[in-house]
């Protein structure tokens, strides 16, 4: 019964998702449109007015927006220095089973999307690329949806955008709710902490019970080159060339930034934010890799995967600014209010974010759109805004297990397509909706 209850609705979410979701930036330009039209016929807002809210927000986000597009890409450059590759290929050839490769690549993926998303995606697929060479008899497939599984746990962790995004000075939402949130209020909270470790034990349990009830193994061809390893310097030959493949260099350069680190720490000033963690993660790439030629090419291809943000924030700021300007997002958080209490306004919050990021496939886009509304309805509530906006944060991981956005990277790297993992991913889903929903209610 459990064996066709997980095929069931692996079968019925495989259809859904492949029918009915179109690229993310279409569901960007439809709820732009939505916001719009629902501004004009609730708050008597003109169509003109509405669209000048439209376009005075569209560019508000830009600092946001490099900084998110900076995270994937410090992931990015780092998961590609010599020694995590070094790493992940010794990990690979230590394991014998496919039950092992699926709970190694699931607690791999969980804890280095915990570190950084763009990093976690990234190894998740490399990882699954060597498992793939060494354990052939895999089912592939569910490796990969394994990989995806641990981003789960990115919003919890220390590139979490929206609990981030409150640390960081001048962010967008620190005027409205009247001081900066410090990290150890959201990532390093308790209930925040357990809901990590809590998914850090089930998700690779319950991947390999899945695997458990594989009646036919997949596999797939696994090709001896790899897209996303860098290659080696060319031998110099003018001096140009002895600059651009010098070791020396990265060590210097990327040693001066972490004595920056260092000093910080000693001097106690030390504070996680965005600007910091991008900080950490491209200087520390910069020193493991091997020469500045094959740092810059590892940024060079990782910028390929930051292409998305760059063009959706824009539309998420210009929602936000109709939100915000006709009066909307008062309007929906007075509603929000009256149907929810103290007890259960965070689980409300959680399963809300988790319905809004269907739409949109992105933390930090989504804050930009959520915010005003939870904001305005904790003050209102007195709840702790810090944990309402962690509601929104798991909120956002929840649903990415049947949204397609960024599992794109992962997938590009593993040589599959959506289609392939959604049905895996499913009971990812329905396990951490059951935990989540359980803390957020107890504390």
């Amino acid at each position: 019964m459990f064996k066709y209850a997980i095929k069931g609705s692996a079968n019925f979410f495989d259809r859904l998702m492949r029918r009915y979701t179109p690229d993310p930036f279409i569901l960007a330009l439809a709820l732009s449109a939505i916001i719009f039209v629902t501004g004009v016929m609730l708050t008597g807002t003109s169509p003109k007015q509405m669209v000048k809210y439209w376009g005075d927000g569209f560019w508000k986000l830009i600092p946001f927006t490099m900084q998110m597009a900076m995270v994937f890409l410090g992931g990015y450059v780092l998961a590609a220095t010599p020694l995590v590759n070094g790493l992940l290929n010794g990990i690979a050839n230590r394991v014998k089973t496919p039950g092992q490769a699926v709970v190694i690549t699931s607690l791999v993926a969980c804890i280095g999307c915990w570190l950084n998303w763009g990093f976690g995606l990234v190894i998740g697929g490399l990882l699954c690329r060597a498992l793939g060479k060494t354990v052939p008899n895999v089912n592939f497939r569910l490796l990969v949806a394994s990989a995806y599984s641990g981003f789960l746990v990115w919003h919890g962790g220390l590139s979490g955008s929206i609990p981030l995004t409150i640390a960081t000075p001048g962010n967008f939402s620190e005027a409205t709710i009247g001081r900066l949130i410090p990290v150890q209020e959201t990532i390093f909270s308790n209930y925040n902490l357990l809901a990590s470790i809590l998914l850090l034990i089930l998700l690779p349990l319950v991947n390999w019970l899945v695997g458990t009830n594989e009646t036919q193994s997949y596999t797939t061809e696994i090709k001896e080159e790899d897209l996303h390893e860098i290659a080696e310097p060319k031998n110099a030959r003018v001096p140009a060339d002895y600059l651009e493949n010098s070791k020396l260099i990265c060590l210097l350069g990327g040693g001066a930034g972490l004595v920056y680190i260092a000093f910080e720490l000693m001097d106690g000033t030390f504070r996680l934010q965005l600007n910091i963690l991008n900080f950490m993660f491209l200087f520390l790439g910069l020193f493991l890799h091997k020469s500045p030629k094959t740092f810059v090419k590892a940024v060079e291809k990782g910028a390929g995967g930051v292409g998305a943000i760059l063009l959706q924030f824009p539309f998420y700021a210009g929602i936000m600014g109709m939100m915000q300007g006709s009066g909307l997002a008062e309007i929906i958080a007075s509603a929000y209010v009256q149907i929810a209490t103290a007890q259960n306004f965070d689980v409300l919050t959680f399963y809300t974010s988790g319905l809004l990021n269907l739409f949109i496939p992105s933390g930090g886009g989504q804050w930009a759109v959520q915010a005003p509304v939870v904001i305005k309805a904790s003050q209102e509530l007195g709840i702790d805004i810090a944990k309402t906006a962690m509601a929104v944060a798991w909120g956002d991981a929840w649903t990415n297990m049947i949204q397609p956005f960024w599992a794109l990277p992962l997938l590009a790297i593993a040589g599959l397509k959506l289609r392939d993992i959604m049905g895996y991913c499913v009971m990812a889903l329905f396990v951490s909706g059951i935990v989540l929903s359980a803390i957020f209610y107890i504390f």
